[in-house]
């Protein structure tokens, strides 16, 4: 992640326009800033959210509130916790998020 012209500023999220995303079940609502080629969002993930594809862009996800299952492409499943966090680079192995009480992320792309 190269991070570059990015001049400091603070952001209120609750001013961020919210957008729903359809999962293969359940909803993700993303709160979301671009800074160049950097993404950072909140995502809220409704109980009973499955993602709809597998993922493969690397993130650092920080789980603000509930639980996350991220599933990995080798079988492994991991459960993140309120104050967990997963880094991974972009094409590394393949994840896609799941919960079943829903959950509150903070990840930057």
């Amino acid at each position: 992640m190269l991070m570059f012209d990015i001049p400091f500023g603070t952001t209120n999220w609750d001013d961020v326009e919210r957008t729903e995303h359809a999962g293969e079940t359940g909803k993700a609502y993303w709160r979301t800033r671009n800074f160049n080629n950097i993404r950072v969002r909140i995502v809220e993930y409704t109980p009973g959210y499955l993602a709809d594809h597998w993922c493969q862009k690397g993130h650092v996800l920080l789980v603000l509130e509930g639980e996350l299952r991220t599933e990995l492409a080798d079988g492994r499943t991991v459960v993140l916790k309120q104050g967990q966090s997963y880094q991974v680079a972009d094409n590394t192995l393949g994840h896609r998020s799941r919960t079943d009480v829903g959950a509150k992320l903070f990840i930057v792309d």
